[in-house]
């Protein structure tokens, strides 16, 4: 089993579900199989650009 996990850039990747969080990585909410997982983080993290670039450009 596997979480979906995103830090404080909105990046997301997968985690081994029994394994504790890294630093700065928090659960997204989404947890099963690796497949299921990648196929969430391919359905929310559509614009690949870390949070910061992404409020830089917009300013």
């Amino acid at each position: 089993m596997f979480l979906v996990v995103r830090n404080a850039e909105e990046q997301y990747s997968i985690w081994a579900a029994d394994r504790e969080l890294p630093p700065g990585w928090t659960a997204e909410g989404t947890k099963g199989s690796k497949e299921e997982c990648l196929t969430r983080i391919s359905e929310v993290w559509t614009d690949m650009r870390p949070l910061s670039l992404r409020e830089r450009m917009a300013a």
